[in-house]
């Protein structure tokens, strides 16, 4: 039975929408409904197609989902060959003159002739594919294969999104779309936390992401991988009459829906590829997608027609690489660096290889769990990776290069990574917790890698507020070994100060004078100025407030820990560790003896804190107080102070020129304070 003419009227319209929903989204970057609409008019066209099957049209958004799993790819036979561009493997500025130097050779061109017009654009690290619509339908996608004969990934290609189905305007009878799939970097890593959150296998780099994912026979395993692609050429074209050049092609295909990279020029001879090379090296490293470097044509598609072809390749056309940033290598060991923070982090020391412009010797290994799943190991041939200013980093092992124990293969030869237990650098206790990637040394006032960091952490404004004794007086402390813990810092006098780069006499003894105001202090400011991990400035207060003495709080447990408000498992665990060992106890015993003192006081009892669990929001400008010193007496009662509104929220204290956070709190109906109320509250 025919579908009514209301629903075929119905289905028609659902696809045009649906269609322009996908190009303003995956093409244009520029949303037009929001995802449930979308979802819902999906779902309607799809239970359309369901009720009435020959209403479904090989242009229906419906197909992206993949079909039935192919026993093998069809071949497929190009009509127009899909020739590969001549390389030109000089990264320099002589790479471009030499190329325009061969076209004008080839045209028969003089010094005083005017230089040749090109098309400059992106060499993409994808797949290539040729696209066939006939009456501005997707009928047929090929791989490349050996530039005669591709395979028959059409079912796969209708999975990407950006790729339309259907062509807007007015098109030609046939036009054959030839460009590139890929899988851009942030989406490649998505795919890849999401793989590992679920315990499967990640993808190796985008490009064999993208590869692997339209070869994949099962295209609904390929519509979950996350491809994209741009157009950048043709192949066969009937009823239409051809731009006059390459760059106007490239327009026209943009005009008909399909995704053309905006990093395209129009340069006039060496001179201006030699700035398009350039320019594009400089953004290479912020493309959210790989490149290999650019390609140049000749713009006019006469002239094009004139160079013709040598050995099948484009006399009119060249691909001008950048340095390569992906090459193989070995591992010669695996050792671990202590961060400024204490983080762990696995480095691969490597036989040298030069990539990405430079000679690498060591790559990151990122973490523990990175290595594990990449199970790299010493001996192993790895994929180096370094793009501009990255770090370099193991992107994964070539495992059928592993060495073994005998020459038959069996057993490897090198055991897996195992973290150390003890810091290199102060043989602290390493720990790592349970949910957490990075493992940490526990050593932080006295192991030597972390320092610089732990000692501006204890003068910042928050901890011992010693004014003046910022980063770049620290490095040169830290440098002349000067100091070596905290308690080092007290020790100081003007005439060792004075001899500092920028530091004055006068500036000196500022200095002094600083160091010396800063021994008197608080419990919870010489808490927070440890810089123990998981406790920041809200939490030191507590500790101090629940303890009242420094010595009660070291001598407490886990279990003790975590009877203090917000200090769960985690939090006490760090402040436990820290504790425990013996160096930063040293370290405390030290400021202890160069007259660091704090006020101490007993533990404070509930009934003394009447706003413990209460959380206020401050936001303009009080009459007499500051920010600061409402926080201070609110958190002397036992409050948070918190930095946004939410329905969580007790009171909001607002002042002059209250902003945003005022009319949040009113359209939630929370409690609005001004300072006299808060005063009057807090007493």
């Amino acid at each position: 039975m025919a579908a009514p003419a209301e629903a075929a009227t119905r289905a028609a319209f659902l696809r045009s929408e649906i269609g322009r929903y996908d190009h303003a989204y995956y093409v244009l970057d520029a949303p037009l409904v929001p995802d449930a609409e979308y979802d819902r008019l999906f779902r309607e066209l799809q239970a359309l197609e369901a009720a009435h099957p020959e209403l479904l049209t090989a242009d229906s958004p419906t197909q992206r989902v993949g079909g039935k799993p192919l026993p093998q790819f069809a071949p497929v036979r190009h009509a127009v060959p899909m020739l590969s561009i001549r390389t030109e493997t000089d990264t320099e500025a002589s790479g471009a003159r030499a190329f325009d130097a061969r076209v004008r050779r080839e045209l028969g061109l003089g010094e005083s002739d005017p230089p040749v017009e090109y098309a400059a654009e992106l060499k993409f690290d994808g797949l290539a594919i040729n696209l066939r619509y006939e009456g501005g339908v997707l009928v047929r996608a090929a791989t490349r294969g050996d530039g005669e004969t591709g395979e028959d990934v059409t079912q796969n290609v209708r999975t990407v999104h950006c790729i339309p189905l259907r062509l807007i305007g007015s098109v030609p009878e046939v036009l054959e779309v030839r460009g590139e799939v890929y899988m851009s970097r942030p989406d490649f890593e998505r795919f890849n936390e999401r793989q590992r959150a679920l315990g499967q296998t990640t993808l190796v780099n985008p490009r064999n992401g993208a590869a692997g994912s339209i070869r994949q026979l099962d295209p609904a395993v390929a519509a979950r991988r996350p491809l994209s692609f741009f157009a950048y050429g043709l192949g066969e074209t009937r009823g239409w009459m051809l731009p006059a050049t390459h760059s106007g092609i490239l327009d026209a295909l943009a005009s008909f829906g399909l995704p053309v990279c905006e990093h395209r020029a129009v340069a006039a001879g060496a001179e201006g590829l030699i700035a398009f090379h350039a320019r594009i090296q400089a953004l290479r490293d912020t493309l959210p997608f790989d490149i290999d470097g650019v390609v140049y044509k000749v713009n006019s598609l006469a002239l094009q027609q004139t160079l013709g072809f040598v050995t099948r390749e484009p006399r009119w056309a060249v691909a001008h690489k950048y340095p390569a940033e992906e090459a193989l290598t070995t591992v010669e060991s695996i050792e671990v660096q202590v961060g400024r923070t204490g983080a762990i982090t696995p480095v691969a020391r490597l036989a040298p290889v030069f990539v990405g412009g430079v000679t690498v010797t060591n790559a990151t290994l990122h973490n523990e769990d990175e290595v594990r799943r990449k199970d790299v190991r010493v001996g192993d041939t790895v994929i180096v990776r370094r793009a501009g200013d990255v770090i370099p980093e193991v992107v994964a092992v070539v495992a059928e290069r592993r060495p073994t124990r005998d020459l038959f293969g069996g057993e490897p030869l090198h055991p897996p990574f195992v973290l150390p237990k003890a810091c290199p650098v102060c043989a602290s206790a390493i720990e790592k917790p349970a949910d957490e990637a990075i493992a940490r040394c526990t050593g932080g006032l006295f192991c030597p890698a972390q320092r610089k960091q732990a000692l501006l952490h204890f003068a910042s404004r928050k901890a011992l507020d010693i004014e003046g004794l910022g980063e770049k007086i620290v490095d040169q402390l830290v440098e002349a070994n000067l100091v070596a813990t905290p308690a080092d810092i007290f020790g100081l006098d003007a005439a060792t100060l004075a001899k500092l780069e920028r530091m004055g006499e006068k500036s000196a003894t500022n200095l002094v004078a600083a160091i010396g105001t800063s021994r008197e202090t608080t419990l919870a400011r010489f808490i927070y100025a440890l810089g123990i991990r998981n406790v920041g400035e809200a939490t030191a207060k507590d500790l101090a407030r629940h303890f009242g003495k420094l010595d009660a709080l070291m001598a407490a447990d886990e279990t003790a820990l975590q009877q203090v408000p917000d200090v769960g498992p985690v939090v006490a665990t760090s402040i436990a560790h820290f504790f425990a060992e013996p160096h930063n106890r040293g370290v405390i015993d030290g400021l202890r003896e160069a007259g660091v003192t704090w006020l101490e006081g007993e533990p404070v009892p509930a009934v003394v804190a009447p706003f413990a669990g209460k959380t206020f929001v401050l936001t303009g400008t009080l009459p007499t107080l500051t920010r600061d010193a409402a926080k201070e007496l609110i958190e002397a009662k036992g409050g948070k102070v918190a930095g946004s509104v939410s329905k969580k929220t007790d009171y909001v204290v607002a002042g002059a020129e209250a902003g945003s956070k005022l009319d949040k709190a009113r359209e939630l109906g929370v409690t609005i304070l001004d300072q006299s109320q808060l005063l009057e509250l807090l007493q």
